[in-house]
């Protein structure tokens, strides 16, 4: 399932010509200000791609249960009932605030991941924008680890933001004129996308391009050797890096500035987090596979670089 489609020669027929196809973007929420943090990044996303954007909340049963402690049968139903009718209410107060955002809403009840996935796949989910805590690791959103599991098992891209987000990376919060909020516009003026440089790599270097191309952003791509290989050797590891990071940039696509390499040594989520820090980065991009899969980055990495990046972190199926 390709969620963010890279089209090559297809016209585009908004305001804004584009490389990237994002038709149906899903806010996952839970009311909470993490979940708010993340609100600007959906709409601007979906103002920038002409998106219809879904929004979806789930009413786990385990927090319905715990509400409930020891009582009754019929108590537990009343609980469920407010419940249900509060989450209708907040939900149908962010629509209101989109103006003219295409909207859909999701209530749901239940697992919250079998849920999601559903909403996902029954309507043509091309990106899933979530906030984090990072308080343990990726910390808690929703019940348990759901951010993670959205990670773990979505069959698109992921837009996470975390908490560390900050400089011009951190869209300002909403400031509310009348029903419907401010305008946040989406700029990309440096990505950096990090590759172990395994042969998946293909599949996910192509978003990064294209996304650099969209936005006429800066380009890094970038590889972290964790363990030191014979660095005498010839040709040496370095410049086989070099020369395969360069590789990765489709010929078809024409970025405003020439790609910049980056090799580094060390911790591969210290080395991403540092260097998109350094480089001012807008947005991090990253592979990775299902959780029965050998992830295109180890998942430790992926987890890391989420809770603690500086920016934005789009995690790419392969």
């Amino acid at each position: 399932m390709t969620v963010l489609e890279y089209q090559q020669d297809t016209p585009q027929v908004q305001k804004q010509s584009s490389a990237i196809s994002l038709k149906n973007v899903l806010f996952a929420t839970d009311f909470s200000a993490t979940s708010e943090f993340a609100f600007p990044y959906a709409t601007a996303v979906c103002r920038r791609f002409g998106s219809t954007l879904h929004i979806a909340h789930v009413l786990s049963d385990t927090n319905i249960l715990l509400m409930t402690g020891g009582v009754d049968y019929v108590s537990v139903g009343t609980i469920y009932e407010d419940a249900h009718n509060e989450a209708q209410e907040k939900i149908q107060q962010i629509a209101t605030r989109l103006g003219k955002i295409p909207c859909r809403t999701h209530l749901r009840h239940g697992q919250v991941w079998t849920n999601l996935r559903g909403i996902v796949l029954e309507n043509r989910i091309d990106l899933i924008v979530v906030g984090t805590h990072g308080r343990t690791g990726l910390g808690k959103l929703l019940l348990g680890s759901v951010a993670e599991d959205i990670l773990r098992h979505a069959p698109c891209p992921v837009l996470t933001i975390g908490p560390n987000v900050h400089g011009h990376a951190k869209l300002p919060e909403f400031r509310p004129r009348g029903r419907e909020l401010a305008p946040v516009e989406l700029e990309l003026r440096h990505i950096l996308y990090a590759t172990n440089l395994t042969p998946a790599s293909l599949t996910v270097a192509p978003v990064a391009c294209a996304l650099a191309q969209d936005f006429e952003g800066r380009l890094t791509l970038m590889h972290v050797f964790e363990s030191y290989p014979d660095l005498s050797a010839k040709p040496g590891p370095i410049e086989a890096g070099v020369e395969q990071l360069h590789a990765l940039v489709p010929k078809e696509v024409a970025l405003a500035y020439a790609p910049e390499i980056v090799l580094e040594f060390g911790s591969a989520p210290k080395c991403i987090v540092n260097t998109a820090e350094e480089r001012d980065a807008d947005l991090i991009v990253l592979g990775a596979r299902p959780a029965d899969h050998t992830t295109h980055l180890p998942w430790t990495t992926v987890h890391e670089v989420v809770a603690y990046a500086p920016c934005s972190v789009l995690t790419v199926p392969e």
